[in-house]
């Protein structure tokens, strides 16, 4: 049934309160169609639970039905990496926005997927498959200070990356002790982010927004990880 039809139909309607009961009617049955246009209208996007345990197996599987729908139906041969970020809203059931990391023709790159699932009735189905950009060639591992195989310089690497969370954290905590305000800062978004490995160090140069109290403000901070795993503030500046 599409909105001309429910228009039509509302206006052979004997009253008021009839034709605003069967478009309120309508309306839910077209959203219950489409998932998307339900999480439009209902909003409520939020952080998954933890990631670990029973809830990363989940993540991580619907994250690789994700890659291997995209590749049915594009023909594709994506190999499925890891999920960067997870997100869920309350739809008709659930839809999953998922951040992935998959290999394409040997390079990595970054997607965005948005997977729906009704449990109860164990549906499954891939809402949407986007490429948002090429992954950093550093991984979590080697992001610890190698520099095999790297070029030299800065490169550009992806907010989502647990590595650069990780430092973009540490850069909030050093913020907080060097204010000596009781206020805290809140990270509320990673802008940009840059990598780069010299001799022993992993560099992380990175545009942050924080929050302090009802004020927002925006650092470029440059912060340095140790072949130890240690983070340390190296400069900051407030923009």
């Amino acid at each position: 049934m599409g909105l001309n039809a429910v228009r039509g139909f509302i206006s052979t309607s004997p009253s008021s309160v009839s034709r605003i009961l069967i478009f309120s009617l309508a309306i839910l049955f077209l959203l219950a169609e489409n998932p998307i246009a339900m999480a439009n209208t209902l909003g409520g996007i939020k952080e998954s639970p933890s990631c670990d345990g029973e809830n990363s197996v989940k993540i991580e599987e619907l994250a690789r039905f994700a890659v291997e729908e995209h590749n049915k139906k594009e023909n594709a041969l994506l190999e499925f990496v890891r999920v960067l970020h997870a997100k869920e809203q309350v739809v008709a059931g659930t839809l999953h926005h998922l951040t992935v990391e998959a290999i394409d023709s040997g390079k990595k790159k970054i997607y965005d997927a948005k997977v729906w699932v009704k449990p109860w009735l164990g549906f499954k189905e891939l809402q949407e498959f986007t490429h948002k950009g090429d992954s950093t060639s550093f991984t979590t591992s080697d992001l610890g200070a190698k520099r095999e195989g790297h070029e030299a310089g800065w490169r550009e690497v992806h907010v989502e990356d647990p590595v650069v969370k990780d430092a973009a954290s540490q850069a909030v905590s050093s913020i907080q002790q060097r204010s000596n305000s009781l206020v805290p800062y809140e990270l509320v978004d990673i802008v940009h982010a840059k990598a780069d490995v010299v001799e022993d160090l992993a560099k992380f140069n990175m545009v942050l927004k924080l929050k302090r109290g009802n004020k927002e403000e925006k650092f470029n901070v440059e912060v340095h990880k140790s072949v130890e795993g240690n983070f340390v503030l190296n400069q900051m500046q407030q923009e």
